[in-house]
């Protein structure tokens, strides 16, 4: 029996502050979401489990929306 992936809208994630003196918890987040340096960006769909990593560390990304 094959299972349905739900489809949820895009968003895209951009890491505006530097993950030097962040906790080891938060750096695992970071690296989970696909970004490296300052100012790289990624596009994910915004499933329950990405929109909780960016819950946590909010402070040091932007977000938006994709537009279609």
């Amino acid at each position: 029996m094959a299972v349905k992936k739900e489809k949820y809208p895009k968003i895209k994630i951009k890491l505006k502050k530097s993950i030097i003196g962040r906790t080891e918890k938060q750096r695992a987040i970071v690296r989970g979401l696909g970004l490296r340096k300052i100012n790289s960006e990624v596009e994910r769909e915004s499933s329950p489990e990405i929109l909780g990593m960016v819950k946590k560390i909010d402070f040091m990304l932007d977000v938006s929306e994709v537009g279609k």
